[in-house]
């Protein structure tokens, strides 16, 4: 992993985790955005490295909120989606889709730093 995707997988995360004390679910999508406005990646990684960093913190911070609970309600939720009950696998998708959010809306991002000429 180079520097650079380094310091905007950092970024991201940092700007998700403050954003997440204010607006909801959708502020991951904000910090792709930005992360990928301002830090400047190439090919795939403008994707990647958002959906990993995204993909991580959700998935920890829905691993900790549940354990705090002791899965209650994940297994319920795992249950009622075609999961087998299981809340990790529940907790694997959440971060999947947390993921998929962030590096779309990094991709967004990369493209208008382009049509600004950055």
């Amino acid at each position: 992993m180079s520097k650079q995707n380094s310091i905007n997988f950092v970024v991201t995360i940092i700007i998700a985790l403050i954003l997440s004390q204010f607006l909801p679910w959708w502020s991951v999508m904000v910090a792709g955005f930005v992360s990928a406005l301002f830090f400047s990646l190439k090919k795939a990684a403008v994707f990647f490295v958002p959906f990993l960093a995204i993909l991580l913190y959700w998935s920890v911070y829905a691993f900790i909120v549940s354990s705090v609970n002791d899965f209650t309600l994940a297994k319920k939720i795992a249950v009622l989606l075609p999961l087998g009950g299981n809340p990790y696998v529940l907790i694997l998708v959440t971060g999947i889709i947390g993921g998929l959010a962030a590096g779309i809306s990094a991709l967004l991002g990369k493209q208008l730093s382009m049509l600004a000429g950055r």
